[in-house]
C-alpha cells in the first residue's frame, strides 16, 4: 500500500499544475479558469524513486455546498478524510482570503496531518509570501512555484518526512492483463451516472447539468475475478457549439481516453433516440479502431410504444456498424449491467484474438473461391495470400498484384465474410493490401553474342520472304 497525498485549496490556487508537476504528467486538465477540476484524480509521485506516493488532485472548494460546487467539495473533503497527509495550497500572489481561513479551521478540526505549500511565488519576496501565511501556526512552510517547478524539491524532502512507510493507497495498477473500458458519449447521457453504479459509490460528479465531467477520470475496479479500468470522460458536443477552451481540451481528453483504451462504450439517451453527435462520437472510435459496445440508456423510464420506435430508430442509424451490439441498460436503476458485462467481455475476446497465418491465408482462399473480385479495366486482382498484421482491432495483410483496383465493396465483402468466418463480435477488421513488386521491372534485358548472331539471322530469313 502507497501513502497517500491529497492537494486541498480553494479554486484556481494551481493544484493541477503542481499534480502534473509532482507526477510529472499532464493527466490533469490546467487553465486559468476557476473551477477547471471537479472530481478526484490519482496519480504516482515518484520523484523519490525509493518511496512513490499517491497524489490526489482535487476541485477547488468555494464554500457553497449547493449543486456543482458543493459536489465538488464534498470529493475535495472524501480525499482528505482517506488521505495520509494533506498539501494545503494557498496562493502566494493573491495572500491569505477568507475562505482560506475556513479552510483551515476545517482542517484543523478534522485532524489529518497537514503541510501549507504556498504556491506561485515566482518573482516574489518569498519571505514577505510566506510570513503573510504565518498566522495560521504552522512549523514549516513551503514555498513553491508549481508552473516553473520552483520549490519542488524541498516539498517532497517535507512530505518525505510527515509520511508513513505505508498508508491507504494502492498504486494504479499497470498490469497488462487489466481491462480498460472508455465510457464516451454527448454529455448528459449518464456516464458518470453509469460508473458510479459499476463502483458502487459516488465516485464521480453525477448531475443533471450537460458538461459535468471535464476531465478524463480513471478507476479500477475488480468484478467477478476480472479486472478493469473504467474511464469516465467528458462528453463531446458538435464543434460548432464548442466555444470555451476548457470544454475544447475535455474533447481532446475524451479522444485520447479513446486512443488509449481497449473497449469504447458509447452512451446513448434512450428518451432522445440516435442524434447526429452520436453518429459523430461513434465515427471518433471508428476511426481509432476500437472495440464497440452500445449501451442505450434511460431505458427504464420509456413506454411501450416509445421502445418500440426507438428500436425501429437503432435499426436504422446503427446500420453502419452491425457488428456492434446494442445493449438497453439503466444507469440510475442498474439494470441491464450484466448484459453490458457480457457484451464487453464478448467485444474484448474478439478485438484480442490472436489469428494464425495459415487460418487467415485460407479464409482468404474461400472469401476468393466464393465470390471473385470483379474485373478492372480487363485484368482481375489476384489475392495470393495473407496473414495477420496486429490486434485490437484484428488486422489483415493480403498481399497479391492489381490490390489499388479492388472496390470498396469488396473490402466490405472481405471484412464481412472474416468476421462470420472467426465469430468476430463488437470490433472492427482491418484489412492491409500490399502489391509485391516486379523483380524485373528496372532491369534491362541485355542480349547475349550468341542472341543477337541468331537475331541476325532471323532478320535475312525475314527479308528474304
Amino acid at each position: 500500500m502507497l501513502p497517500l497525498v491529497a492537494l486541498v485549496g480553494r479554486p484556481n490556487v494551481g493544484k493541477s499544475t503542481l499534480f502534473n508537476a509532482l507526477t510529472r504528467t499532464r493527466d490533469a486538465l490546467v487553465h486559468d479558469e476557476p473551477g477547471v477540476t471537479r472530481d478526484r484524480h490519482y496519480g504516482v509521485c515518484r520523484l523519490d524513486p525509493e518511496r512513490p506516493f499517491v497524489l490526489i488532485d482535487t476541485g477547488g472548494i468555494a464554500g457553497d455546498e449547493a449543486g456543482l460546487a458543493g459536489a465538488t467539495a464534498r470529493q475535495a473533503r472524501a480525499a482528505a478524510e482517506e488521505a495520509d497527509l494533506v498539501l494545503f495550497v494557498v496562493d502566494g500572489r493573491e495572500g491569505a482570503s477568507a475562505l482560506d481561513d475556513d479552510l483551515m479551521r476545517w482542517l484543523r478540526k478534522s485532524d489529518r496531518p497537514t503541510l501549507l505549500v504556498v504556491n506561485k511565488t515566482d518573482g516574489l519576496d518569498t519571505r514577505a509570501a510566506v510570513a503573510e501565511f504565518a498566522r495560521y501556526g504552522f512549523d514549516d512552510i513551503v514555498p513553491v512555484s508549481s508552473a516553473h517547478r520552483v520549490g519542488l524539491d524541498e516539498l517532497i524532502e517535507d512530505v518525505m518526512a510527515r509520511l508513513p512507510e505505508a498508508g491507504a493507497g494502492e498504486e494504479l495498477d499497470q498490469d497488462p492483463e487489466r481491462m480498460r473500458v472508455a465510457f464516451v458519449g454527448r454529455p448528459n447521457v449518464g456516464k458518470s451516472t453509469l460508473v458510479n453504479r459499476l463502483l458502487g459509490e459516488e465516485r464521480m460528479i453525477a448531475s443533471e447539468v450537460p458538461g459535468t465531467t471535464r476531465d478524463s477520470i480513471a478507476v479500477d475496479l475488480e468484478r467477478d475475478g476480472r479486472k478493469y479500468r473504467l474511464i469516465d470522460t467528458a462528453g463531446i458536443r458538435r464543434r460548432a457549439r464548442v466555444e470555451e477552451a476548457v470544454e475544447k481540451f475535455s474533447v481532446v481528453k475524451t479522444l485520447q481516453s479513446i486512443e488509449e483504451c481497449q473497449i469504447a462504450v458509447v452512451l446513448i439517451d434512450a428518451s432522445e433516440g440516435v442524434t447526429d453527435q452520436d453518429a459523430s462520437v461513434l465515427g471518433a472510435v471508428l476511426d481509432a479502431g476500437r472495440a464497440l459496445v452500445v449501451a442505450v440508456n434511460k431505458w427504464d423510464g420509456l413506454t411501450t410504444y416509445q421502445r418500440e420506435q426507438v428500436e425501429a430508430l437503432l435499426s436504422r442509424k446503427l446500420a453502419f456498424v452491425p457488428w456492434a451490439e446494442a445493449i438497453r441498460i439503466s444507469a440510475k436503476h442498474g439494470s441491464g449491467l450484466r448484459e453490458l458485462f457480457r457484451g464487453i467481455h464478448r467485444a474484448h475476446v474478439s478485438a484480442t484474438r490472436e489469428l494464425g497465418t495459415t487460418e487467415v491465408t485460407r479464409a482468404l482462399e474461400m472469401a476468393y473461391e466464393s465470390n471473385p473480385p470483379p474485373t478492372v479495366r480487363g485484368h482481375v486482382p489476384k489475392l495470393r495470400f495473407a496473414h495477420p498484421g496486429g490486434t485490437n482491432p484484428p488486422t489483415i495483410v493480403v498481399h497479391g498484384s492489381r490490390l489499388k483496383s479492388l472496390p470498396q465493396s469488396y473490402h466490405r465483402y472481405l471484412e464481412n465474410f472474416f468476421r462470420k468466418r472467426f465469430k468476430l463480435v463488437g470490433t472492427p477488421v482491418r484489412f492491409v493490401f500490399k502489391e509485391g513488386d516486379n523483380p524485373y521491372k528496372d532491369r534491362k534485358n541485355v542480349l547475349t553474342e550468341r542472341q543477337v548472331a541468331r537475331k541476325r539471322r532471323l532478320l535475312r530469313h525475314v527479308k528474304r520472304k
